[in-house]
């Protein structure tokens, strides 16, 4: 064997051990969450892969509850209205900063991504002491408002990297055809972009529907989203039915994983597009 199939073969065995040391404790999750037992560990029957062992019933528990139903309701709410303004004022942002004109872009860019790199309990308290005074604490406006922040810097990150492909040429043959500056945002540069908007969007959304942290500050029991119910479920009752739950989150996980190297794909696609159509111009 040559040396570059032995290196070949031990970059991917390096990568499987890397991809089952990641995943693993994750994917454990699943089967125990067929349990039929109340425990958090494999029975002697789910072992033996005997049928009566295995069960939904912490499905239908989950599906029958009241407070995991409300907690789903809120995380949905939160998350949808939080992605939304996330979403907005990312997008805005990232073009203000992808102008070389805009005065001190380089510590504005830093302020606005700030809450990715600031631990979240400093931002959680920050944010619990900024909203009571303001009398938002305790309410589903606040809430959303808090998870927007949180958000708004994985939207400004893969926005800006889709309009580091993006021709400004563009713009400037549609304001050159009349089109003003919202109409040619909208006509031209949004759908060249959109994969990147887009991205944003689910790393958004993806942020909001799993915190668990601010939601400990700022919400009261109406507030009461999913990780806040699996956080309570842990400390004051240890029900099998959290890995129910968890089983769906790495279900959504997956999903949005999905779609990002989706978008990503397309994103991809155009700039490849926009560089022939420039070779071929």
């Amino acid at each position: 064997m040559s040396a570059v199939g032995r290196g070949t073969r031990v970059q991917a065995g390096f990568c499987t051990l890397v991809f089952v040391f990641l995943i693993a404790p994750i994917l454990v999750i699943v089967p125990l969450s067929f349990n039929a037992e109340p425990y958090f560990t494999f029975t002697e029957g789910m072992l033996r892969l005997d049928p009566e062992a295995w069960s939904l019933r912490w499905y239908r528990e989950v599906a029958g509850s009241e407070d995991w139903k409300r907690g789903l309701a809120n995380s949905a709410l939160v998350g949808i209205c939080a992605t939304a303004i996330a979403t907005v004022l990312g997008t805005l942002a990232a073009i203000g900063l992808s102008n070389p004109a805009m005065p001190a872009r380089r510590f504005v860019t830093g302020l606005l991504i700030s809450p990715m790199v600031t631990p979240v309990i400093i931002t959680a308290a920050g944010m619990y002491f900024f909203y009571t005074a303001a009398g938002l604490s305790r309410t589903h406006l606040g809430l959303i408002l808090a998870h927007a922040v949180l958000g708004m810097p994985f939207v400004i990150i893969t926005v800006t990297a889709a309009l580091t492909g993006y021709d400004r040429n563009l713009t400037r043959a549609a304001s050159g055809l009349g089109a003003g500056p919202v109409h040619g945002f909208l006509r031209v540069q949004l759908p060249l972009i959109a994969p990147g908007v887009m991205s944003g969007a689910l790393f958004a959304f993806a942020t909001s529907f799993d915190e668990v942290v601010v939601v400990l500050f700022m919400g009261g029991p109406a507030q009461k989203t999913v990780p806040r119910e699996m956080w309570s479920g842990i400390r004051e009752q240890i029900s099998p039915a959290i890995l129910a739950v968890a089983t769906f989150l790495i279900l959504l996980a997956g999903l949005l994983l999905l779609t990002v190297a989706w978008l990503r794909r397309r994103s991809v696609q155009a700039s490849r597009g926009w560089r022939g159509g420039e070779s071929r111009g």
